[in-house]
């Protein structure tokens, strides 16, 4: 997911010096500086928290009985679509972030970003599935477990993971097709810097914005008529009124966090192909590490907010789990 831009490619790698320059090729240096040394080690411990941290919310929906829910499973697809970019897309953009990927991209980088996008796209709209799970559970309360049934959540899953590979492949075969254009075809900008764009993260932010926007209003109603009621029966709705709004809250700051990781590179990549504007290569490199970073941060999000998924990982992490049958264990 990266523009077009411009720089001095030989400036780039002798200030980095992870490569070296071979007639039109890059190699890799057998004298790599620390500057390279050092991020390749930050990128790797990324890389490696982001695969532990989305085991442990993996392993948690798969094994404790409590957590088995609708929701859960929403959650469950997203950390697998978090753990592919750790195993995956880490890896890729480790080995050709500072190689020729960035100006000269072969079949090898379009798979790359290929990952990449559809891994980012499953990311948001597993997040669009989210949100309209929590809209049912907080402004329909008594139609949910009708409407969102695990047949309806099997079939959510199943359409997000279907639209993000027919995103991403689409918009490499677009790239594919600029080569045999002495200019970058009209259609395939549109495709690869627009279209692309808006069908995998910026319509699927706004009606997600909109929906939470909803579920705010009414949990704010619901709130202000629980006050007012004094009955038992009240209360006991204020309790499970109390936890929707949590679990609605926890999900709304991990689609900020995502907002914050991702608008970034998403206006890059929209914006600059039709502005004579030239960005630095860092610049890029850095915004696209922001992005990924994201897949790191939403275990550590469920984590904070949420106590049984800290008791969950506490008994993956301890190997409790190992020393018995704990699946049907009450996590406080």
């Amino acid at each position: 997911m990266k523009p077009e831009v411009t720089f001095n490619w030989t400036d780039v790698v002798t200030a980095i010096s992870c490569y070296e320059i071979n007639i039109f090729d890059f190699i890799h240096t057998k004298t790599p500086s620390i500057i390279c040394i050092l991020l390749y080690i930050f990128f790797m411990l990324l890389s490696v928290k982001t695969i532990c941290g989305n085991l442990l919310v993996i392993i948690s929906v798969f094994y404790f009985q409590q957590l088995h829910t609708p929701t859960n499973y929403l959650i469950l697809s997203l950390a697998v679509a978090d753990l592919l970019v750790g195993i995956i897309v880490f890896p890729f953009s480790m080995a050709f972030s500072l190689s020729s990927c960035v100006y000269h991209e072969g079949l090898f980088c379009k798979v790359r970003s290929t990952f990449d996008i559809s891994l980012s796209t499953a990311s948001i709209l597993n997040l669009c599935c989210i949100s309209i799970d929590r809209y049912y559970a907080i402004c329909q309360p008594l139609t949910y477990k009708t409407k969102i049934s695990y047949r309806v959540i099997v079939i959510m899953i199943l359409v997000s993971w279907g639209v993000s590979v027919l995103i991403g492949v689409s918009i490499i075969i677009a790239g594919l097709n600029n080569e045999t254009c002495d200019e970058r075809c009209l259609v395939d900008v549109l495709i690869e810097n627009t279209i692309g764009p808006i069908l995998s993260f910026y319509l699927p932010v706004i009606i997600m914005l909109c929906i939470y926007l909803k579920i705010f209003l009414v949990a704010q109603r619901q709130a202000r008529s629980i006050w007012n009621s004094t009955c038992q029966r009240a209360k006991c709705g204020a309790n499970a009124s109390k936890m929707e709004r949590k679990a609605t809250k926890t999900l709304a700051t991990v689609l900020g966090v995502f907002l914050l990781c991702w608008t970034p590179i998403v206006l890059c990549v929209t914006l600059l192909p039709f502005i004579n504007t030239s960005v630095p290569l860092p610049v890029i490199e850095t915004l696209n590490w922001l992005a990924l970073s994201n897949s790191m941060l939403n275990p550590f999000i469920y984590a904070f907010f949420y106590s049984w998924f800290r008791s969950a990982f506490k008994m993956i992490i301890s190997g409790k789990i190992f020393q018995g049958d704990f699946a049907n264990s009450k996590l406080s």
